[in-house]
This record gives C-alpha cells, sequence and structure tokens, in this order.
C-alpha cells in the first residue's frame, strides 16, 4: 500500500536522529556530539539525584502537618505559607558568587586539630560555682547550670550533610562518645540546617530520658526519626517551659530553616536558661536584629552567651552575626562573658578558619568585653574563666576593615550607647580562688572573672543588693573598669528568676502546647510599655 509521500516533519526528524545517532563508520557532526553529550549529562544528573533522594530521604525529614501545622499558622511569625523574620533577610548573589573565586585558602586547617578527651568522669563533680560549660566544636555545647545539664544543638555525625558520603566534613572527631555522657536533663536545638540538627546524633538519642525542647515544626522531624511525642516540647518565640527547675525561653532569631525542598516551614530562634542563680544565652544562628535589646531587658543580664561568631560572608550579612556585630550582639543582651561558637568544626564559609576567633578578641578587647576561648573538648567555669590560650595556629585573616559583616535594616542608634557590663570579681563566698585579680595576655583581648546575673544572685532573694559593686579587675579596659549605670530592664527586680513573676496571657493566636512531661509553654511577661509586636524593631 501507497503511504504516500513522506511528510516535511518526518524527514526533518529522520535527519536529526541520523545526525545524533549515526550508523557505524560514519562521523558524527559536533552538534551530534553535544547533544549526545547533553544527553548522557542528563541522564547522569537524574540518576544522582534519585541516589540522592533515596539515600537521604529519612534525614530530610518531614514537613509539618495537622494539629502541629495548626498551631504554627497561628504564630504571629507566620505568613505567606512560612515563617518570617520582621527584618527581612536580604542577600547579594553577585557578591556571594564573586567570593566564590576569592575564597581564604585557610578555610580549613593544614593539620589535624588537637582536642581534648573528656573522661566522663569529669561529670561526676558538679561546678563548685554552679555554671560550668564544656564546648564540643560548631554550635554544641553541655552547659551545667544550677544543676541540671543542657546538651545546645548536638551534633556527633560526620558531616553536616544528609548524606554521609558527600557535604562537608568535620575536622576531628567528637572528643566524647554520646553514649560516654552524663545524663542529660534538656536538649535545645536551634533550627533544622544540618550543622545544627543532625540526623545521625537524634537518631542515637531518640531513647533517652530527656525533653527536647525545639522551635515550632521542628518536632515534626524528631518524631518521624522516633523521639515519643511526649518528650518534645515546641516553643514559639517568648514561649517557656520549665523542664525540673530550669526555665528555657525560647527567643527571637533572624535566620531562616529548611532541609531539603520546604524552606521556612519551621521556626528559628535562640535560648535563654534561666536557673535559680545563673543564666545563660545562646544565639542559634542569627542575623543582627533590633529585639536583642528586648531580650536583654527582659530575661538579662547573662552570666554567660554563647552567641555565634563564624560562617558569615559579606554576600549574606543578615544570616549570620559575624564577629564583630557579634560582640555587639553580647551588650545588646546584658552578657558578662562571652564564647564564640558556630566556628572551629566544619568549614560552611569563604573565611578563614581562625578568622572568627581572631576578629571576636580584637573586637572584644576594643569593647572591653569578657571573652573565654576553649579548646574544642575543654570545659571552663563561666565564673572563673581561664586566660584565653590561643591553641589555634597563626593562619592569615582578613579583619574587620578587610571584610567587613554589617546587616541591613538595623537602626543606628542600636550600635551606639550600649556599653560593656563591668566584669566584676567572683565573690570569695562562691569561688575563693576567684578573689584573686586575673588579666591574662590574650594577644589580643583580655579574659576576666565576671560575676553573675546581678549581685544578689547568690544569695537569698530578700538580700539587698550592694550600693557600690566592686571595681572591676585590674587590666579590663576603661570600658570595663568604669560602673556603668544600669541600662533600663536590668535591675535586680528584672534580674529575678522569671518564675517570681506570673505569666502574661498567651500572644493572642498563639495556640495551645502539647502534652508534654512536667513542661508547660508560657509566654515571657513583657516589661513595661512594651507593645504587643514583641519582634519588631525599636523606634
Amino acid at each position: 500500500m501507497n503511504a504516500g509521500p513522506m511528510r516535511a516533519a518526518d524527514k526533518a526528524r529522520q535527519k536529526a536522529f541520523r545526525t545524533a545517532f549515526p550508523s557505524h563508520g560514519q562521523r558524527p557532526s559536533w552538534g551530534g556530539r553535544l547533544l549526545r553529550l547533553f544527553g548522557w549529562g542528563l541522564l547522569l544528573l537524574g540518576a544522582f539525584l534519585l541516589v540522592v533522594v533515596i539515600d537521604g530521604w529519612r534525614a530530610f525529614g518531614k514537613v509539618p502537618e495537622g494539629a502541629r501545622l495548626e498551631r504554627m499558622t497561628r504564630s504571629p511569625q507566620w505568613l505567606d505559607g512560612g515563617f518570617e523574620n520582621p527584618q527581612p533577610i536580604l542577600n547579594n548573589w553577585e557578591r556571594t558568587l564573586s567570593d566564590l573565586f576569592s575564597s581564604s585558602a585557610e578555610s580549613t586547617p593544614r593539620m589535624p586539630v588537637v582536642v581534648d578527651r573528656i573522661d566522663p568522669k569529669r561529670f561526676a563533680t558538679p561546678p563548685e560555682d554552679g555554671l560550668r560549660v564544656t564546648w564540643m566544636g560548631h554550635s554544641s555545647t553541655l552547659v551545667e547550670v544550677d544543676g541540671h545539664r543542657v546538651l545546645t544543638d548536638p551534633v556527633w555525625g560526620e558531616r553536616t550533610s544528609p548524606l554521609g558520603w558527600i557535604g562537608p566534613k568535620r575536622w576531628f572527631p567528637a572528643p566524647i562518645a554520646l553514649d560516654a555522657l552524663p545524663p542529660i536533663d534538656a536538649v535545645v536545638i536551634s533550627h533544622d540546617h544540618y550543622d545544627h540538627l543532625d540526623f545521625a546524633t537524634i537518631e542515637a538519642m531518640k531513647d533517652w530520658d530527656t525533653t527536647f525542647v525545639v522551635p515550632l515544626g521542628v518536632g515534626e522531624h524528631l518524631e518521624y526519626w522516633g523521639v515519643p511525642a511526649h518528650r518534645i516540647v515546641e516553643l514559639d518565640w517568648w514561649e517557656r517551659t520549665k523542664v525540673k527547675g530550669l526555665d528555657i525561653v525560647c527567643t527571637p532569631a533572624r535566620h531562616a530553616s529548611g532541609r531539603f525542598l520546604q524552606q521556612n516551614k519551621t521556626l528559628w530562634a535562640g535560648w535563654a536558661l534561666v536557673g535559680p542563680k545563673h543564666r545563660v544565652y545562646y544565639s542559634g544562628d542569627t542575623g543582627l536584629f533590633p529585639a536583642m535589646e528586648e531580650i536583654g531587658a527582659k530575661l538579662g543580664p547573662f552570666d554567660l552567651t554563647m552567641i555565634e561568631t563564624g560562617q558569615y560572608g559579606a554576600g549574606w550579612p543578615d544570616w549570620h552575626l559575624g564577629p564583630e556585630q557579634a560582640v555587639l550582639a553580647h551588650r545588646l543582651v546584658q552578657g558578662r562573658l562571652l564564647l564564640p561558637v558556630h566556628w572551629g568544626l566544619v568549614t560552611l564559609a569563604y573565611h578563614g578558619w581562625t578568622e572568627p576567633i581572631e576578629r571576636s578578641l580584637v573586637a572584644a578587647k576594643h569593647d572591653g568585653v569578657g571573652i573565654t576561648a576553649p579548646r574544642p573538648g575543654q570545659d571552663f567555669l563561666a565564673l572563673a574563666p581561664p586566660p584565653v590560650e590561643r591553641w589555634w595556629p597563626d593562619r592569615p585573616w582578613k579583619t574587620a576593615e578587610e571584610a567587613p559583616i554589617v546587616a541591613s535594616q538595623i537602626p543606628p542608634k542600636l550600635r551606639e550607647g550600649h556599653p560593656a557590663l563591668p566584669l566584676l570579681p567572683v565573690p570569695a563566698a562562691v569561688s575563693p580562688q576567684g578573689t584573686k585579680s586575673n588579666a591574662p595576655s590574650t594577644g589580643n583581648a583580655s579574659a576576666t572573672n565576671p560575676q553573675a546575673a546581678n549581685p544578689t544572685t547568690a544569695k537569698p532573694q530578700s538580700a539587698a543588693p550592694s550600693a557600690n559593686p566592686p571595681a572591676a579587675p585590674q587590666g579590663t579596659g576603661p570600658t570595663a573598669t568604669t560602673p556603668q549605670a544600669v541600662p533600663q530592664g536590668t535591675s535586680p527586680t528584672a534580674a529575678t528568676p522569671p518564675t517570681a513573676t506570673p505569666p502574661s496571657p498567651a500572644p493572642q493566636g498563639a495556640g495551645t502546647t502539647p502534652a508534654v512531661p512536667a513542661a508547660v509553654a508560657t509566654p515571657v511577661a513583657s516589661p513595661p510599655g512594651a507593645g504587643a509586636a514583641i519582634a519588631t524593631p525599636h523606634e
């Protein structure tokens, strides 16, 4: 049967096929070669993505749904299908790409990082002054505060990635095995990025007799990975829970979240650990934002701040503080001793790996801020910190003038008028060795012995504070040695444990907290004159 003349379109298709797949002995054209190469590339990319999805499926976590999602949508931070910052994060993609081609040759250690291996017997003896911290590297710390043990953002996995064979690899093993840790009262997690929420670590901890305290939505990941729902407490900004005798308060942060294709479907946060005598602030991942003043006024002063200082870039200045703004944040939240975190474990940015601590020391000295820099695995007493010893190598790094990190949408007055709190000597009744003046050389900063959050915290609540605070130790610099006027909101009344003040009603739409073990989410009372929009910029 005659099918008639071949259509022009059919002829064109046949010609293209013969060009792409020539018969034996016929040499293909350049166009055909490129077409074949493109086809094979797509095939390999598809196979790679399929392997990634299959291998990392559980590590990606799970998107919140049901009652959990309903509660999230009632949060003041929820807008148009996801969580939002009061000050939006701005990105300079052109600067980010240009920095990629000028990244530091020192972004990864050339030699192995020597860490202090932790003897589990260390934890059998409680800290004599009630506050001891062990830094594990990056943002993982073990905080012992007023008889409670809290683990922050535990990452024990080999890589900060959903895959075990690709992604940023840690520079050294964890200083102590997970199963060698002492009993932990609470595990607090700041957000769900891979360098803070590690699937392998959580899976190993899922049967622990502990309470996981997380921002809204993060509990969905934990339940998916096997953590019992009754051991999870999810909080919105300014909500609090009590674990045994320790208040844990969820504080605002300026960042983002997401583990795979879903972005900002879970909340990000910092944390305040408020004990009967001592207070600790952990920033989580954050850029600079005005509500840091509010955190200090409501919950400070803090004996210790653990503030992120590393993994920053000029192309994303709102994602991370950078060293200089970390020191400013320490002053805004009214901290006495600063522990720089979010550095020293993995390479997640273009700067030199020692740059965060070098610049932090310079900024702390300039501002008269007490700072400590322990080796990974080393513990220290926050009220009597050891001298800063430069355990990291002397490598090239860029100064703040050479590579500034400046957050956007920040009122100029926020950067002014926030002097460092006086670095007071430790009372003899709390730590006898603290009565000696300490002015160790740090190369770029001085480590000094801060006092408790306020002069009355180590005494009965009825005791009156001293009218004349002791002078700061010698060598702390002009800012630290000059007694400062107490900023608004830092009086002894404001610094008393929040449990002494009846909680205010929850914000409209805050929702209710799921059933948890002896832990109820309650909002933090606002200071006099505070508006309802608790995370908006100050005028």
